[in-house]
């Protein structure tokens, strides 16, 4: 048993190559090459044979993995600690329900900042549609470093997976 943070996948997008891009629940987006996986685990070699499999990836039930079918999935610390962490546009954007959750605030803390002016729209946070979300920036600004709980767990018995931890 070893002591490590699950990382949750919020969505996840197959780019040609055999290339993953997942999102996560703090923001963080990573690229992983599936192709890794081809030597080590030769079920992942049917990408090569059903192109069209390799599309049909999914996050699956609450975050912690994603799945292609019954037979072929990958643990989300997998993507986390073996992919390549990507700088894009959306990287540091949460939205509010995942950033009060990462924070432990109230869900309607953030809603008062807005009206107290500790977070101002245009610059810390923004609304699309009925959706809020907010820069990491701003809420370590306000709030500091939110609290990481690591949780005790082993590798995933399901994809035989060893991680390679940085």
């Amino acid at each position: 048993m070893s002591m490590y943070m699950f990382h949750k996948i919020v969505s996840i997008g197959a780019l040609d190559d055999h290339i993953l891009y997942a999102q996560f629940e703090d923001g963080v987006i990573k690229s992983y090459d599936v192709k890794q996986l081809f030597p080590k685990y030769p079920s992942f070699q049917q990408f090569l044979t059903e192109p069209d499999l390799f599309s049909k990836v999914h996050v699956d039930t609450g975050g912690y993995g994603i799945v292609w079918n019954e037979y072929l999935d990958l643990d989300s610390n997998e993507i986390w600690y073996n992919g390549r962490t990507e700088d894009s546009l959306f990287s540091h954007l949460l939205s509010f329900s995942a950033a009060t959750s990462r924070w432990s605030l109230e869900s309607s803390t953030l809603r008062k900042a807005i009206v107290y002016g500790k977070l101002i729209p245009g610059r810390d946070c923004c609304k699309y549609g009925k959706q809020w979300v907010v820069t990491t920036h701003a809420m370590i600004r306000e709030y500091g470093q939110p609290a990481h709980m690591a949780t005790e767990s082993s590798c995933s018995a399901e994809s035989g997976t060893e991680y390679n931890k940085p």
